[in-house]
């Protein structure tokens, strides 16, 4: 059951945040390919650096928190999905506060 500790962080973070897209009706999941854009412009580049990291031996992955589903080079599947979810999950946030923002400033 261990196994699944990444995944149950990563699935934590979404609980945490995904409420706010149909409770407060932030808009992001309209605009699916402005995020993906985003969450590409950081995951690639840090994923690169994972992966290098990896293949040097500087970077490892505690296997008995993980699945043991890894990409070419070692990256473990949970590591790419952590660059899609927290980029989400802080969008997800930033949106939140922004339509807060703008419904109290429409009550002026």
């Amino acid at each position: 059951m261990r196994s699944l500790t990444y995944f149950g962080v990563l699935l934590g973070c979404l609980v945490c945040a995904g409420w706010l897209e149909p409770v407060l009706k932030v808009g992001v999941a309209a605009r699916w390919p402005r995020v993906l854009r985003s969450i590409a412009v950081v995951a690639v580049p840090f994923l690169a650096v994972d992966l290098t990291a990896i293949l040097a031996g500087w970077w490892w992955f505690d296997p008995t928190a993980i699945s043991g589903l890894t990409f070419p080079g070692g990256v473990p599947l949970e590591e790419v999905l952590f660059f899609a979810v927290v980029p989400v999950c802080a969008i997800l946030g930033f949106e939140a506060v922004r339509t807060v923002l703008a419904r109290l400033e429409a009550r002026r």
